[in-house]
């Protein structure tokens, strides 16, 4: 998936991987083989029926305005409903040092006047709409989205309009918003996740702007200003950095005219900092010491690319590993076989400019280093022999199904999954090809991608009493 995993340091966009697997319903605590096996046959009942309807019942269009905004289309009249999710490159990396969480802070503020209306004023047009908007900001990109009904999606689309176009970024929302955030850099000072994430984005990346706060810290946040906010709008906001995608009851032509409506007048081309690619720092031990009942645990390797010919190698082996599925090799031994965690697992994280392969877990504190033990036992033996021919073709079979699920139950999942394929540049027929790709996967470029990230010795993490002689073995 794109962004961190486990320890929020940022709160990031869904990924391609993410879009390549899907998690099931955890099942309930207490509950047994029963519930696994009626949950694994509903699951393949879906799993039978949905991929067809991604391959075939949705066509996707790319559709370019006259202003030369390019969109992907999915046209559905079954609900009276418009979701339209886009994204401008960039994110946290181009906030400023000593600047940290200014676009974290923006993003908050689109919302808050635009154009003639002030705050008060933009959120009563917003209601009366009957639309849902919001942005976000993650290490690489700037999102927004917006849900309307199709009926008033003409006042929903013009409020677009002027919050891409025009926020006013008035002072006094400024302090609003800005109140809120340090409220809740304060409170997480002394907050076990937030004191891990921070040290875990040092240690793995150093000073790369990956290692900053999204949110910023008390300093950063009271140095921002409105010309500080103004300044990262106009360098992010154009037209050369944008992906769009449409999902609903609205066809091209009319599309191509909103288009132009939003984004038609940005500026050709964004004027961003570049951001160095970084190889995450591995082989490290840290210890974030707190008396607490339940210890966390995580551990990184190394990662693929996503562009690379080893992505779906890569891909199935870190499914094999822990990537969600009732029958991975991590759930099984530290789950089902000794109930030491309520969940474990693994994830491919891919992001613009480092990737690596992350397993995380949390256990009872004084059953810690049994379990660490038992995850780099788990990994230990992928590493050296590789799954088996059936846990592929299980796998396989999983994958395939499961996109679905996870990507197109909804018009704002599908307008999300979409986007994302445009950030990953894998082409408007993705959907179709990628049954091909998992398939011709053989056994032997598993068994070697898992021996090329698995014998790494990773960096480990440990949240929670102090944990003597962790990372070794």
């Amino acid at each position: 998936m794109r962004g961190a995993p486990a320890w929020r340091h940022s709160v990031t966009h869904p990924s391609t991987v993410s879009a390549l697997r899907a998690d099931p319903p955890s099942p309930t605590r207490g509950e047994g083989k029963a519930l696994h096996a009626i949950a694994t046959l509903f699951l393949s009942i879906l799993f039978l029926i949905l991929p067809a309807l991604a391959a075939h019942a949705m066509e996707i269009q790319s559709v370019t305005s006259q202003k030369g905004v390019t969109a992907w289309l999915v046209e559905d009249y079954s609900v009276p409903v418009v979701a339209i999710r886009f994204v401008f490159g960039g994110g946290s990396t181009q906030d400023p040092v000593g600047k940290e969480g200014l676009a974290n802070l923006m993003t908050g503020l689109f919302d808050e006047g635009a154009g003639p209306l002030d705050s008060e004023a933009f959120q009563i047009k917003l209601d009366d709409a009957g639309a849902e908007m919001s942005f976000d900001a993650t290490r690489d990109g700037i999102y927004g989205s917006m849900r309307m009904l199709a009926e008033q999606r003409d006042e929903a689309f013009d409020l677009l309009r002027l919050a891409v176009n025009e926020p006013r970024f008035d002072q006094a929302p400024i302090d609003r918003i800005r109140a809120q955030v340090l409220s809740g850099i304060i409170a997480n000072e002394n907050d076990p996740d937030t004191v891990a994430q921070n040290r875990w984005a040092r240690a793995v990346y150093g000073d790369h702007p990956y290692s900053r706060s999204d949110q910023g810290t008390r300093q950063s946040i009271a140095a921002i200003t409105q010309a500080d906010l103004e300044a990262l709008h106009k360098a992010v906001f154009a037209r050369g950095g944008l992906h769009v995608a449409v999902v609903g009851a609205i066809d091209a032509e009319t599309l191509k005219k909103k288009l132009d409506m939003v984004f038609g007048d940005l500026p050709p081309n964004q004027a961003i900092a570049p951001v160095a690619d970084i190889e995450p720092r591995l082989a490290q031990h840290i210890e974030v010491n707190y008396d607490l009942p339940q210890t966390s645990l995580q551990l990184a390797w190394p990662g693929v690319k996503r562009k690379s010919a080893d992505f779906f190698p890569a891909a199935l082996m870190n499914e094999i590993l822990g990537g969600g599925t009732f029958t991975s090799r991590l759930f099984q031994e530290v789950r089902e076989k000794r109930g030491l965690a309520y969940s474990v697992n693994s994830s491919l994280v891919n992001q613009d400019h480092a990737d690596a392969l992350i397993v995380t877990t949390g256990t009872r504190s004084d059953r810690a280093a049994e379990t660490l033990g038992i995850v780099r036992d788990v990994v230990k033996r992928l590493a050296q022999d590789g799954p088996t021919e059936a846990e592929l073709a299980a796998t396989k079979k999983y994958l395939i199904g499961a996109y679905a699920i996870s990507n197109l139950d909804s018009s704002s999942a599908i307008a999300a999954t979409l986007v994302e394929l445009q950030l990953d540049d894998l082409g408007i027929d993705y959907m179709q090809r990628r049954t091909g790709y998992i398939n011709a996967v053989t056994l032997d470029q598993v068994k070697a991608e898992a021996k090329k990230l698995l014998t790494a010795e990773p960096t480990i993490m440990v949240v929670g009493p102090p944990l003597a002689g962790a990372g070794k073995g």
